[in-house]
């Protein structure tokens, strides 16, 4: 049995979606907070189980009987560690022989702020005895294409980033490389850096939008403070907007840079082209 955590989240059914494609529905779990959200998961024969970070008991019996964990980190910023830290030793009573972890891009040094977290998790497999592998995810494309349409409106694309090179993949791209590391064999141990083949700055990203859209969109760079605070007055929480900025300053640094490739040669294909992913974002507007 492959088990999921975090099923219902935007990764989590991708990756369902793409195991779905290799091995019978009756061998995934999906393991969620909230079941009542899952049923169209079990409407497709996935079995669906409830399973809290926050509540240990319910990891015990999610995990019964699972062969292979994907262990989704969590989204809750601040609280990762201790919600890790209880799926891990929930995986190691109940036997888990894999559990696949999506840490960050270069967890290890990363300049990024969420890396204190992600590096946390991997000292904790590491001691934890647990047979691992370490999906160190680099950035979402639809991260930055969040902010598509706001780019239109005020024809700028603002962001903390300089020069720095962004090497980021579709969501679906990392959904995929999950489900095949699930589904072959000898993982344990192995760490792969996951990042898009091609890398671009934000103001081509920028240049891009405007191409495509036939609007005017410049990239407006900003010193890391400032734009948290701009990020703050278009009505994010301070903690994500402050989590954003402080990822573009890491971005500037090269923390979310990577020309390994990695990601394609484990999914067997290119990662998808940041100008699809701007398409596809400017079609549902």
């Amino acid at each position: 049995m492959i088990a999921i955590t975090g099923a219902t989240g935007q990764l989590g059914r991708l990756v369902i979606a793409a195991l779905l494609k290799k091995v019978p529905a009756n061998q995934i779990i999906a393991a969620v907070r909230s079941p009542e959200k899952a049923k169209d998961l079990a409407d497709l024969g996935v079995e669906v189980r409830q399973a809290d970070y926050s509540q240990p008991a319910t990891l015990d019996s999610a995990f019964k009987g699972v062969e292979k964990l994907l262990l989704i980190s969590s989204s809750e910023v601040g609280q990762r560690e201790a919600q890790h830290n209880a799926v891990i030793a929930a995986a190691k009573r109940a036997g888990v022989k894999l559990l696949a972890y999506t840490s960050l891009l270069h967890a290890d040094k990363s300049p990024l702020g969420l890396g204190v977290e992600h590096r946390a998790t991997e000292k904790a497999l590491s001691e934890s005895g647990v047979p691992h592998v370490l999906l160190r995810n680099g950035w979402y494309t639809e991260n930055y294409a969040a902010s598509v349409a706001p780019a239109l409106a005020h024809n700028a694309f603002i962001g903390a980033v300089g020069e720095g090179r962004i090497a980021s993949a579709a969501r679906q791209d990392y959904a995929e490389a999950a489900a095949a590391v699930l589904t072959l064999d000898n993982q344990a141990g192995k760490v792969y850096e996951l990042a898009g083949d091609e890398a671009y700055t934000l103001a081509e990203f920028s240049a891009e939008i405007a191409k495509q859209s036939g609007k005017k969109v410049d990239y407006v760079n900003l010193p890391e403070a400032e734009f948290a605070k701009a990020l703050i007055g278009a009505g994010l929480p301070d903690w994500l907007a402050n989590m954003l900025a402080d990822s573009d300053a890491g971005a500037a640094k090269g923390g979310l840079f990577d020309d390994s490739h990695t990601l394609s040669k484990l999914i067997g294909r290119p990662t998808t082209p940041a100008k699809d992913v701007i398409a596809a974002t400017l079609k549902a507007l």
